[in-house]
């Protein structure tokens, strides 16, 4: 049985979806155990994907029901 990624494979380590992160008020990033950095990542790294935030979700299209006439 193969697990499918939640976000996909390729994802970018950042200190903002790490497990360890605590997002202040002012929108910092603070590490319990290191400096976060925008180019580096500490070795306790471990991705957490609910600190993730959706993108905003694309416009849909309205239809009325003359559109599914034939």
């Amino acid at each position: 049985m193969s697990v499918k990624k939640l976000f996909g494979k390729n994802i970018t380590p950042s200190c903002e979806y790490c497990q360890f992160s605590v997002k202040k008020k002012g929108g910092n990033t603070i590490c319990r155990y290191s400096i976060p950095s925008e180019d580096r990542v500490c070795k306790k790294y471990i991705y957490d994907p609910l600190k993730r935030e959706p993108k905003n979700t694309p416009n849909i299209p309205r239809f009325s029901p003359e559109d599914f006439i034939l």
